[in-house]
C-alpha cells in the first residue's frame, strides 16, 4: 500500500484540480451579485438515507479555497445518515463556500455512495472471515478519494494502484510464457531493482493453482471467476501456504456463500463502479 504522505499528495493534486476545473479564473456569478466582504453560513442537508463519507474532506476542500472558512460537525465519517439530517455548518465568506459548494458536494455524494455499498457488502461478510476489497476500478483522477471511502464504509483497500504491489493476472503470464516464467521474472526483477512488494497471482482454475503452489514467493492466489465448488476445493488446496482472494461478478446475492467457502478475501469492482450518488445539498440559512 501507499504511504501516508503518498496518499496526502494525492488528496492535493484532487483538490487543485477540482478548484482548477470549476473554478478557473473566478466564481463570475458570485462575483457578480455578492459583495466581496459578504459573510454567510450553509448547511450539508442530506436527502438520502445511507453511510455518511467525506465530511473530512469537506474540511480540507473548505481550508484550501479560503483558511478562514469555519466547519461545525454534527455527524462524523462513517455514520448512518437519514434524510433531513445535517451533517455540518461552514460558516465565513458568502463567496468562497460558493466556490468550494459543487467540489464538496460532487466529493461527497460519491464517496458516500461507495461507503453505503460498502458498508452492505461488509455486513453480509459478519461472521466470516472474508474481508471485502475494492479494485483498482474506479475514476480516474479521483481514485484517492473512493479508495478512502471504502475504508469508511468497513472495507480494506487493495492495492493503489501498479507500482505498490505485484498482480500477476492471466495477460500477463500468458505474455511471459505461463505462470512459472512470470513468477520466476517477477522475483528477479524485485530482487535486481531492490523492491519489496507482494506478489499476487491470478489462477483461472485448479490445475494453475498447483502450478502457483510450486513456486515459492506468493503472497495471495486470486481465485478469479470460480464457481462455488471449485471454489471451496481451490481453498482446501491452497491451505495455509498462501491467502486467497475470490474475485469475478460477485455481488450481493453470491457475496455470503463465497465467503463461506473459506477466502480471506473477496474484491469486488462493484464497490467503486456501480454505485448512484448519494443525494445531498448545501443550503445557505
Amino acid at each position: 500500500m501507499i504511504s501516508e504522505q503518498q496518499f496526502q499528495r494525492e488528496l492535493d493534486i484532487i483538490i487543485q484540480n477540482g478548484i482548477r476545473e470549476d473554478i478557473g479564473p473566478g466564481d463570475y456569478s458570485s462575483m457578480a451579485c455578492i459583495p466581496n466582504d459578504a459573510k454567510g453560513k450553509a448547511k450539508l442537508l442530506v436527502k438520502d438515507n445511507g453511510i455518511i463519507a467525506g465530511v473530512e474532506f469537506a474540511k480540507i476542500i473548505f481550508e484550501n479555497v479560503d483558511p478562514t472558512l469555519e466547519m461545525e460537525i454534527f455527524i462524523q465519517d462513517g455514520s448512518t445518515v437519514k434524510h433531513g439530517d445535517v451533517v455540518f455548518h461552514v460558516s465565513g465568506s458568502s463567496q468562497s463556500i460558493l466556490k468550494a459548494e459543487r467540489l464538496v458536494l460532487n466529493s461527497m455524494q460519491r464517496m458516500s455512495a461507495i461507503a453505503t455499498k460498502t458498508n452492505q457488502y461488509a455486513k453480509l461478510l459478519e461472521g466470516t472471515k472474508t474481508k471485502i476489497l475494492d479494485t483498482r476500478k474506479t475514476t480516474p483522477g479521483f481514485r484517492a478519494c473512493e479508495k478512502w471511502a471504502v475504508k469508511i464504509g468497513g472495507g480494506e483497500n487493495h492495492r493503489f494502484a501498479l507500482y505498490d504491489m505485484i498482480m500477476l493476472k492471466d495477460n500477463h503470464n500468458d505474455f511471459a510464457g505461463g505462470i512459472t516464467d512470470a513468477i520466476t521474472k517477477t522475483k528477479e526483477f524485485l530482487k535486481n531493482n531492490k523492491l519489496d512488494l507482494k506478489i499476487i497471482v491470478e489462477a483461472r482454475n485448479l490445475q494453475e493453482i498447483e502450478e502457483i503452489l510450486q513456486n515459492e514467493g506468493v503472497n495471495r492466489i486470486l481465485i478469479d471467476n470460480f464457481n462455488f465448488e471449485d471454489t471451496e476445493k481451490a481453498v482446501v488446496l491452497i491451505g495455509d501456504r498462501c491467502l486467497t482472494e475470490s474475485s469475478g461478478n460477485i455481488n450481493e446475492k453470491t457475496i455470503r456463500q463465497y465467503a463461506e467457502c473459506g477466502v480471506d478475501f473477496i474484491s469486488s469492482g462493484a464497490l467503486t463502479h456501480s454505485v448512484y450518488n448519494m443525494d445531498l445539498s448545501l443550503k445557505a440559512f
